[in-house]
């Protein structure tokens, strides 16, 4: 469900965002270009805001600096390229990004004396950044591990709906969500690992055939 709703949204946010792509693109602005300045704003937003607790302010710059990774990759569409150093540069920023966010809420909440919520932004940190890992690893090894109940998306969606929630007053709102994602992303990387470990246990087996009977 939760890939489906990402799919849903990024096709209704394309048909806003393609239009500014185009106009980026005749004003002579390149992909990777849009790429580094969304990430620069999500830095802006993480460190600039939410280390001092204004999670609000932090949010709209953060949300608003993301739009930038469809509007990069709708750049590249509509030039009819594929580039791989951009390819390389979107997921290295990425990591950059969620870091910030994750880490910037872990640096506020130490601050306020908070060791649940440190704990839960530090564990949302650490397991994002492996599910991303894994991913990227075994697809370079050769696997496919298009799998997992939660992506970046869907962490970056569900620490925007924990910012509201802290906003308007809920009561461990924010610390329920991360702890969700938390797990969640805990569950996603035991899903890839163990659709690794079918694939190369398959392609062993298949590589090592009994002989014959004697």
């Amino acid at each position: 469900m939760a890939k489906i709703f990402s799919v849903v949204s990024r096709a209704g946010l394309a048909r806003v965002l393609d239009p500014v792509a185009a106009a980026l693109l005749r004003a002579g602005v390149t992909p990777n270009a849009v790429t580094v300045i969304g990430t620069v704003g999500v830095l802006v937003g993480a460190f600039g805001f939410a280390t001092r607790g204004h999670l609000f302010i932090a949010l709209v710059i953060i949300t608003v600096s993301c739009f930038t990774d469809l509007i990069d990759g709708s750049m590249a569409r509509q030039r009819g390229i594929t580039n791989k150093f951009g390819a390389l540069l979107d997921s290295a920023m990425d990591r950059i990004a969620d870091g910030a966010i994750f880490g910037s809420v872990a640096y506020y909440y130490a601050t306020q004396h908070e060791p649940r919520l440190v704990a839960a932004a530090l564990l949302c940190l650490l397991t994002g950044q492996v599910v991303s890992y894994v991913k990227a690893r075994a697809e370079g090894l050769g696997f496919t591990c298009n799998v997992g109940i939660i992506e970046r998306p869907e962490r970056l969606v569900g620490i925007g709906i924990g910012g509201v929630l802290w906003t308007v007053g809920v009561p461990y709102g924010l610390e329920i969500v991360m702890w969700l994602l938390g797990a969640l992303s805990i569950v996603t990387i035991g899903q890839r690992i163990g659709t690794v470990y079918q694939q190369a246990h398959a392609a062993e087996r298949a590589h090592v055939q009994p002989g014959p009977a004697r």
